[in-house]
């Protein structure tokens, strides 16, 4: 959950090149305005967008990715996400993984949970924007890989725009952690732009994802230099309230490793309130 941008040209650039596609881009997406069951992904990049799930409806996101790393060792993570509609423009996520690190077995990972808080929509500028503080757990395990072995509590600003079917997300975060800095840097930041929509002619079924992101670098005992990484894949629309991912992640610079991952999304539909 999935974090100041010295990779912000690649994004520009991109948002010019989809800009000038927009007007190709009719067929219709989920109607999330009017159909409180419309599924609305948060999957698989690593930015979020301001939507907030219906109130009262929880979603369910899951996914798996497999992690090549140096001399050919892979690990693999299944993240679920659970996202529960409280009251209009505010929604809670409750985070959690199984982590199977290189040459290690399969294990719990950090849990963690946070409220978006949709302050805006459609603002000049910086569109729909919403904040999402989240707080995480040391439940996985430091020494065997599937954790951190600290608390972390962080700050997510996201900034979500459309044109004319074409979804633009841009975030920035910051991450502060508990312990001495050892097994993972006291501050993290983190920034995104990510760009999604449907295939001309599909009637919105099936669409498509790409994202530019970045981890500036840390410094302590654990600290780590600058990453950034492409992320990109296709989407399909099943049914207005289930949609399916899969794509690759290709590093750009730094220590990431490239990945291969697939999930799924799934509006449950309402389980509080009124019907």
């Amino acid at each position: 959950m999935k974090p100041l941008m010295t990779r912000v040209s690649i994004a520009m650039s991109a948002t010019a090149l989809l800009a000038s596609f927009a007007t190709q881009l009719a067929a219709q997406q989920p109607d999330t305005a009017n159909d409180p069951h419309a599924v609305q992904p948060e999957r698989p990049t690593v930015a979020t967008h301001a939507g907030t799930v219906a109130p009262g409806f929880l979603e369910i996101e899951a996914g798996v990715e497999r992690d090549r790393f140096a001399r050919a060792t892979v690990g693999v993570s299944t993240p679920v996400v659970l996202k529960f509609g409280v009251r209009s423009h505010v929604q809670l996520s409750v985070f959690g993984t199984t982590v199977t690190p290189p040459g290690a077995s399969l294990g719990v990972g950090d849990i963690g949970a946070g409220v978006k808080w949709r302050l805006l929509d459609d603002a000049p500028v910086i569109g729909d924007f919403a904040i999402f503080p989240a707080i995480k757990l040391p439940t996985g395990s430091a020494a065997n890989g599937t954790g951190t072995g600290t608390t972390d509590g962080s700050i997510l600003l996201i900034s979500s725009h459309d044109f004319d079917g074409v979804a633009m997300d841009l975030n920035v975060g910051y991450t502060r952690r508990s312990g001495d800095g050892s097994t993972a840097p006291r501050d993290a930041t983190l920034w995104t732009a990510s760009f999604g929509g449907p295939f001309a002619g599909t009637s919105g079924a099936v669409g498509w994802v790409a994202e530019c992101y970045g981890y500036p670098a840390t410094h302590g005992a654990a600290g780590s230099p600058s990453i950034v990484a492409l992320l990109g894949g296709p989407t399909f629309l099943a049914r207005p309230w289930l949609a399916f991912d899969a794509g690759l992640i290709v590093p750009v610079t730094g220590p990431q490793p490239r990945a291969l991952y697939a999930g799924a999304v799934y509006n449950v539909g309402r389980i509080a309130g009124r019907h």
